[in-house]
């Protein structure tokens, strides 16, 4: 195929990032120090718009109702796709037990020391390892983040070059986590059909082949929380993203009606953010940093496989107007995002029509 794609023994690989500090590192060495790249202006951080009195809207969606055909739920689905993109899934089935080993085991990972946790650092040619995504520019403002990410599903794209090793049961927990998370994920996705008025396995056909990565972010505590981020915000390139959050630290914010909405944790519940061929809309989020408390997030993304082609759906476009999408390759428009800086929705204008 004409894909950007590079490939070792089968492997897909991404564009990688620049090489950045460790900012765990770096606040155990001085915990007031916030060096002048991480700090943001009052544009950026848009402290004058408070809308956390809008938190406890956030759409609540029962996964159990909704994967026995509850119609009323169904309803709030959809409504909760098309008004907030971002709601929060509880009864999902997956036990306690496993969300907790996850996060015990991710948190004996990133305690180890730095040069055992670099032993499995992002590479020069890929974005998979331990150390820091989308950073492109010498003078880009960086995130007060640390993250390690790799491909999870389908199992023959695993790099185990960079799965963990050092902290015992953590690449078990990572297995056990995703598998359960690949069936909210497929639960979700058939839910999704169903309201865009297609089979429910039509969506789920479409990707050809589930492709899962996790992504888990570290955010030490910051003197000055106020000026910084711990991520920058942006939009997903995912079909579905699912986020576990820590249970007593709020962190994540979305975008809604101009403002940034606070998404506080519910015990055990999952965050889910959803993009279906521009009909629901993937919605730009960002994470904040808290003055004395570490802050962990789980993120899984659910994707095509790379030679998928991406378009609007038929029966979503008006017969009077044209598509807002072209169509084009997923790794395309993938790749292409991944070698930009986090900002907002910039990386959907590839796949934008032109009028």
């Amino acid at each position: 195929m004409g894909s950007i794609t590079e490939q070792v023994d089968n492997i897909p690989t991404y564009p990688p990032s620049l090489q950045v500090p460790n900012v765990q590192e770096m606040v155990l060495k001085d915990p007031l120090e916030v060096p002048e790249r991480y700090i943001r202006n009052e544009e950026e951080m848009q402290t004058k718009t408070d809308s956390s009195h809008l938190s406890s809207q956030v759409p609540v969606i029962d996964l159990s109702l909704l994967s026995n055909g509850d119609k009323e739920e169904l309803m709030k689905f959809e409504l909760a796709c098309e008004e907030w993109g971002f709601f929060q899934v509880v009864n999902h089935g997956v036990a306690i037990e496993v969300l907790q080993t996850m996060k015990d085991a991710s948190n004996e990972f990133f305690e180890l020391p730095l040069e055992e946790k670099n032993k499995i650092a992002m590479p020069p040619n890929d974005m998979q390892g331990y150390g820091h995504a989308y950073v492109v520019s010498e003078e880009q403002t960086l995130d007060w983040s640390d993250t390690l990410i790799m491909l999870v599903y389908p199992s023959r794209f695993r790099n185990a070059k960079i799965w963990p090793t050092e902290t015992k049961g953590f690449k078990e927990s990572i297995e056990t986590y995703s598998t359960e998370l690949k069936r909210v994920a497929e639960e979700l996705l058939g839910s999704v059909s169903l309201i865009m008025g297609m089979d429910k396995g039509a969506l789920l056909e479409l990707h050809k082949e589930l492709v899962q990565a996790l992504r888990v972010n570290y955010y030490p505590p910051c003197r000055t929380p106020d000026k910084v981020l711990g991520i920058s915000p942006h939009s997903d390139t995912s079909t579905i993203t699912i986020l576990m959050q820590d249970g007593d630290v709020t962190g994540l914010q979305i975008r809604h009606q101009g403002g940034w909405v606070p998404v506080k944790p519910l015990p055990n519940a999952l965050v889910v953010n959803i993009l279906s061929n521009g009909k629901y809309k993937s919605i730009e989020h960002r994470a904040v940093t808290n003055e004395s408390k570490i802050r962990l997030s789980f993120a899984s993304f659910f994707i095509p496989l790379d030679e998928v082609e991406i378009e609007p759906l038929n029966h979503l476009i008006d017969s009077d107007s044209l598509p807002m999408y072209k169509k084009v390759k997923y790794g395309d428009y993938m790749r292409q995002s991944m070698k930009m800086k986090h900002d907002g929705k910039a990386h959907t204008r590839m796949a934008k029509t032109e009028f």
